[in-house]
């Protein structure tokens, strides 16, 4: 080879080095770019974040309460969505038409999860020598709305799998975690009749007669929904999120047996409601073969629906049994960190664990959640104690606020949107409706047998309290690929903003119209969770004054509640526990050796009622309340703050 030719060779070979390494810098420049926006993405939200906390706090300085928290996270995100989407700049994201090759064998009805881009090889060093290029893959992200999108759009719009794998875990653990069980359990035949027979009634309702309304509407709407979707409207729309009215029943102190009723509900349906939409989308996966009626299909899709929720349950609770042996049984205490690291693991893992094996991870996390406050709870360090409470009040805290906040921010900056007018108004309609057959239908069935019954202004205020929020909206975000989904999603948005600043804003002067007595509560310092202080008086009347309950209705409580009380403090408390009394005392004879395996040398030394004063919620409803005076004294209040006497 002469040294002209080898000299062309190598300055072609430079060329071609130089040519990869600009393509090189030219992608780090963009990843850079993404890192940027991702960063100003976060930065938007800390920044609303700390606006909303801010805000609160001269609210909560100025005795302001017409607005709640959740409502200004919603009126900030609206502002700030509407800024991106209308004062930022477009053409920034760059992009190709790819058309697919036309003997390609795949499905072209649904998208491919990978597209893979083989770009030609441009350079060439010599005669049949070229430099490689390199393959690029894009994952699936949606359909194209608008070509003309800023980069920062596209950016402020999450995943929706972020919402249900890191965002609403937190917060549905602690509604299970801060669960007054007391209240809970002494109105529990109500709360499980609103939460699953009323959320259940209320998707049926909402559904059937969206269908109506829909066959009304423009034939291009119309023809792009099926009953089974109007059904998941309604499964979507029913769950109720009261988190506005339960803070102003807290600070204003109203009666704790509505407080725990609303707060019941709320925590339940959200797991029901989310199972009921699966089993509505497995209906015409699984079971229905042209998406029609049939008998078959719907008692299995039943099933479904009883055997999903019934297995996340179990699933939920033996992990929170798990870890309370776990630190029942080994010293881990001695090391809180630790300790607190593994009780947040566990009660994580539940989750997972149940969307793992095609179950309900909210649901698993919501009774893992009751399980650990019932149990784990009394095992812990004192230090563990405090920072478990403190670290899911914080979560719960800025989880719930990111997400009103990025409800307002999406109504500008998510791509999917379908604003039909007609469909908005028919689903505030609906929803209303369905929320009035969940409430008064079945409070007069259950006061057919309720004592003491449910009053008409309670009533009022249960069907006040159906605010919509967190769950509706990761409901109706989870797919938005149809024109029907989208029309959903928006319509689910706008429902959210109106209850949450419309009818929590008004929640103060709904309990003054309707005359429920406030400011009767006593502080409850061993259940100081986010809503501390709610004890109040058990009855009031219509008028609203309250009055003594009469001999045996206020005590009487459901055979079921009874006996899980007895089963659970005489055996299930001593083996999760350091409760007394010891299993070696309960057990029958024959399982004295199991007996005192399972007992620790705490549980044969502590005095009977230590426990109980750490655990407000020990007794569940086992003690039965004394009535009540009409006028409480200072000794006897101070009394009930330390939790030696029953409201």
């Amino acid at each position: 080879m002469s040294p002209v030719v080898g000299s062309a060779f190598f300055l072609f070979y430079l060329l071609a080095l130089c040519n990869a390494s600009g393509a090189d810098i030219a992608l780090d420049a963009k990843a850079t770019l993404l890192h940027r926006i991702d960063s100003l993405n976060l930065l938007i939200y800390t920044c609303l974040l700390t606006l909303t906390v801010l805000t609160i706090w001269v609210f909560k300085h100025r005795r302001v309460s017409w607005l709640h928290e959740t409502g200004l996270a919603v009126i900030y995100g609206l502002i700030v969505g509407a800024i991106i989407r209308y004062a930022s700049s477009t053409n920034q994201v760059t992009y190709i038409d790819a058309h697919p090759a036309p003997d390609t064998k795949y499905n072209l009805s649904v998208p491919p999860d990978i597209l893979r881009f083989r770009f030609p090889d441009k350079i060439q060093i010599s005669s049949g020598d070229t430099v490689p290029n390199k393959t690029y893959a894009y994952s699936f992200r949606g359909e194209i709305v608008n070509l003309e999108q800023n980069e920062i759009d596209l950016k402020a719009t999450f995943d929706p799998e972020i919402f249900f794998n890191i965002i609403l875990p937190p917060i549905i653990f602690h509604a299970g975690y801060c669960l007054k069980r007391k209240y809970f359990f002494r109105n529990l035949g109500a709360i499980l009749t609103f939460a699953m027979v009323g959320t259940a009634l209320s998707a049926l309702v909402i559904g059937a007669l969206m269908y109506g309304f829909v066959q009304l509407m423009p034939a291009s709407l119309a023809s792009s929904f099926t009953f089974l979707d109007t059904l998941y409207f309604g499964a979507l729309i029913s769950p109720t999120d009261p988190l506005t009215v339960l803070a102003i029943f807290s600070q204003l102190k109203v009666d704790v047996n509505l407080y725990a009723m609303i707060f019941g509900e709320s925590v339940l349906n959200d797991a029901v409601a989310l199972v009921l939409s699966g089993a509505i989308q497995n209906y015409e996966k699984r079971y229905s073969v042209d998406g029609g009626f049939e008998i078959t299909a719907f008692l299995a899709a039943i099933g479904d629906f009883i055997g999903i929720f019934s297995l996340s349950l179990l699933v939920g609770a033996l992990l929170g049994c798990f870890t309370a042996l776990m630190t029942k049984f080994t010293h881990v205490r001695d090391w809180p960190l630790l300790e607190s690291a593994l009780f947040v693991l566990m009660s994580y893992a539940a989750f997972l664990i149940a969307e793992v094996f095609e179950l309900t991870g909210v649901v698993a996390v919501l009774f893992c959640g009751i399980c650990q406050a019932h149990y784990t709870y009394n095992n812990l360090s004192s230090d563990s104690r405090n920072r478990t409470k403190q670290l899911f009040e914080l979560l719960n805290f800025l989880a719930e606020n990111f997400i009103f906040t990025y409800i307002g921010v999406s109504m500008f900056t998510f791509p999917k949107h379908h604003f039909d007018p007609w469909f908005i108004i028919a689903g505030f309609l609906t929803s209303t409706l369905g929320r009035a057959v969940n409430i008064y239908p079945l409070s007069f069935l259950l006061n057919l047998g309720r004592k003491p019954p449910i009053p008409m202004n309670f009533q009022h205020m249960l069907f006040f309290s159906g605010l919509r929020g967190a769950m509706s909206f990761a409901l109706a975000i989870r797919n938005t690929v149809s024109e029907a989904r989208q029309a959903m999603l928006t319509t689910t948005s706008l429902i959210v903003i109106a209850t949450v600043v419309l009818q929590g804003g008004a929640a103060t002067h709904a309990l003054a119209y309707l005359r429920i007595p406030t400011g009767q509560g006593q502080n409850d310092e061993n259940e100081a969770l986010p809503y501390r202080d709610v004890r109040s008086l058990y009855q009031a009347t219509d008028s609203g004054r309250p009055e003594t309950p009469r001999s045996g209705e206020a005590g009487e409580k459901a055979r079921l509640a009874r006996l899980w009380g007895a089963l659970d403090s005489r055996l299930l408390k001593p083996l999760l526990t350091h409760a007394r009394p010891p299993l070696t005392e309960t057990l029958p004879g024959f399982l004295s050796p199991l007996a005192r395996i399972l007992t620790t040398t705490r549980q044969y030394t502590q005095a009977d009622n230590s426990l109980r004063r750490t655990d407000s919620d020990s007794d569940l409803c086992l003690d039965e309340p004394q009535p009540v005076p009409t006028s409480i004294d200072p000794q006897l209040s101070f009394s009930l703050r330390n939790g030696y006497g029953n409201v």
